[in-house]
């Protein structure tokens, strides 16, 4: 998905225009990922680039897309441009902890217990 998102259409709030954005590519990154892998593949992996236009985009962690876009909208941008490629990849092993044992994800992080 190569495409350069406006924010300045008349008679749209710029807000939803953003909101729309985001959400085109959230569903773009599933509508992707649910195509079938080829042999020898664990996962789909993208290439993402991020700019104010097609000729100032630079790679970015897919992770740090959306983060990268409201920084961008925040600091006056009224468009930018996405570059998402699909690509095979394969999963990272998770780094093992000193008793051999692959590192258990708890979730503390994501739920403090109030």
């Amino acid at each position: 998905m190569r495409k350069t998102y406006h924010l300045d259409i008349e008679g749209r709030h710029p807000e939803r225009l953003l909101e729309a954005a985001k959400h085109d590519i959230r569903k773009y990154l599933k509508r992707e990922r649910r195509k079938p892998l080829p042999a020898g593949a664990d996962i789909w992996d993208f290439d993402a680039r991020f700019g104010q236009d097609e000729a100032g985009a630079q790679p970015l962690p897919l992770t740090e897309l959306i983060r990268a876009i409201d920084q961008h909208v925040a600091a006056g941008a009224v468009q930018f441009y996405v570059e998402l490629l699909r690509k095979p990849g394969n999963r990272n092993a998770r780094p093992r902890g000193r008793d051999g044992a692959a590192a258990a994800d708890t979730g503390e992080d994501l739920y403090d217990g109030d």
